[in-house]
């Protein structure tokens, strides 16, 4: 199932040195939002720290992706690791030292969110430079969304145990020591592929360029609003699930963790299946029924008062988020332009994480007013209603992509084709 992406040496390193990283990751998110509920027992807080640290990616995301383009991707990704590295370090070095507070996290999380503005789109488009054989591609997509998954399985449950044991201040210096590995894998590539030449234009014009080319071809512009809308909604059982952890199901620390793994569980599930597919085709499908059963599950869980129910809903929920996240960005690699690529999943980043804090903020303020399980309840059948609207579009947009894949040999070309999309 992993075969093809493997088949690269490159790919190889990338997957071993994420792997560590993003288990550390999954551990710092776990710790700093228990940190923020457990001081503050406020649902508000949770939006804003959730909403601090997604912001700046809204913003930058999209001038990072015009960047991604020209850069060199190896050297960028070696920076960003670095400085996310210090900025877990920092976190660590203000919780031992007792200094911590709500606006220290509210700022760190911020310079983390402006980091990762520029670490994700150049990740993702980096994954081009590492599997050089283009049919390879969703393949490592998918074994991608299953490394982060089996991390955001693993990271939580360590966390509980952590901060349980030490406290969350171990987390944050667990997390600075895990980018020591993703450091070393980049630094141990050695990438063959050269880039075309990207026309060296004011950063502004590529912008537009992209902007243009994204929304213009509507099967691009379908799969990035759909991402947008379901990230504003699907956020909330998120950045609530401390509150079903405390008030609901009067668990502590170790249980929130214990929630998300199951979450977690559900998205490796997910992404494995994903992973076991030989073709892209029939991906427009999966995401609308994907997103169809993330909204269901999450209805089903703002009902449930039972906790086995509860945590079925959570595996489908994880299962439903990350096949559609995965889907979707198989199919913005495969078919996106590769000289406009980084910026495209530049606009990716900003659906699936830029529209996040607004949902954040949404979240905390419904979960305050009208309560966490009727915000949930209601963002779940907004997740459902887009499912929909996306599933009528698609005969439209596979009428568009069978050119593309008509070109790429990804099923065999009839004796006129369409002419491609325009740009």
């Amino acid at each position: 199932m992993f075969k093809r992406a493997f088949s690269h040496q490159n790919y190889r390193l990338f997957f071993f040195g994420q792997g560590i990283s993003l288990v550390g990751t999954w551990m710092q998110q776990i710790a700093m939002t228990w940190l923020v509920y457990h001081v503050t027992k406020s649902e508000w807080l949770l939006g804003v720290v959730s909403f601090a640290g997604q912001i700046p990616t809204f913003f930058v995301a999209p001038f990072a992706g015009v960047l991604t383009d020209r850069w060199n991707r190896q050297r960028t990704l070696l920076v960003t690791q670095s400085l996310a590295m210090l900025q877990a370090f920092l976190m660590a070095l203000l919780t031992f030292m007792h200094w911590i507070s709500v606006w220290q996290i509210v700022v760190l999380a911020c310079l983390l969110g402006l980091i990762n503005a520029f670490d994700m789109p150049t990740r993702q488009a980096f994954l081009n430079d590492i599997v050089t054989r283009k049919e390879d591609l969703p393949n490592a997509v998918a074994v991608n969304s299953s490394l982060v998954n089996g991390a955001r399985l693993i990271g939580p449950a360590i966390a509980g145990v952590v901060i349980g044991l030490s406290g969350e201040a171990f987390c944050f210096l667990l997390n600075g020591v895990s980018y020591l590995a993703v450091l070393w894998a980049l630094w141990r590539m050695r990438l063959n592929r050269h880039r075309k030449p990207v026309k060296v234009e004011p950063i502004w014009l590529s912008l537009k360029e992209g902007v243009r080319y994204s929304f213009k071809f509507p099967p691009i512009r379908s799969i990035l609003l759909l991402l947008g809308i379901t990230s504003v909604t699907s956020v909330s059982l998120s950045t609530l699930l401390p509150v079903f952890a405390a008030k609901l199901f009067s668990v502590g620390a170790s249980g929130l963790a214990g929630l998300s793994a199951v979450s977690g569980a559900g998205a490796l599930c997910g992404a494995i299946f994903l992973a076991s597919r030989k073709s892209v085709l029939g991906l427009g499908q999966i995401i609308a029924f994907a997103t169809g059963v993330l909204g269901l599950g999450m209805v089903l869980f703002a009902y449930s008062e039972y906790t086995a129910i509860s945590l079925a809903c959570l595996f489908v929920v994880g299962a439903g988020n990350i096949m559609q996240m995965a889907a979707c960005n198989s199919l913005l690699h495969v078919i996106a332009e590769d000289g406009k690529r980084g910026r495209v999943l530049s606009f990716y980043i900003v659906s699936l994480l830029g529209m996040a804090p607004l949902g954040s903020l949404l979240a905390g303020y419904l979960g305050s007013t009208i309560g966490a399980a009727a915000t949930v309840e209601v963002t779940g059948l907004v997740t459902i209603i887009s499912a929909i609207v996306f599933k009528l579009q698609l005969p439209k947009m596979r009428s568009l992509i069978l050119p593309i894949y008509w070109q790429q040999g990804i099923v065999p070309a009839e004796p006129c084709p369409t002419a491609p999309p325009p740009e």
